[in-house]
């Protein structure tokens, strides 16, 4: 994966302040890339930033995340709606966050 387009997308993630959140999507059409290749530098690298401000279009993480994921949102009062049957998903009409590409 080139160097300079996991930067980009890092970089945009690190822009979403507590308590919001962006999607993949979101991160994806402002690098000129897919919501996959966005997870997959998320998967591999996101680590290093706050990967759980960065959801699925419905808000929600993959299953495997969504423990880490809802506590950390709770520790910063993320607005979230419940799932019947499933995990809880951010609540992207109340804190959706679109960063902005910055040279």
């Amino acid at each position: 994966m080139d160097e300079e387009y996991v930067e980009a997308v890092l970089r945009l993630v690190e822009q979403v302040p507590p308590g919001r959140a962006t999607t993949y999507g979101a991160i994806g059409d402002l690098v000129g890339s897919g919501p996959r290749l966005v997870g997959r530098v998320m998967s591999q690298f996101g680590d290093a930033v706050c990967w759980w401000r960065v959801v699925r279009a419905d808000g929600s993480t993959p299953d495997f995340l969504a423990e880490r994921a809802g506590a950390r949102w709770q520790a910063e009062g993320t607005p979230v709606r419940a799932r019947p049957g499933r995990s809880c998903a951010v609540d992207l009409v109340r804190c959706l966050h679109v960063p902005q590409v910055t040279d």
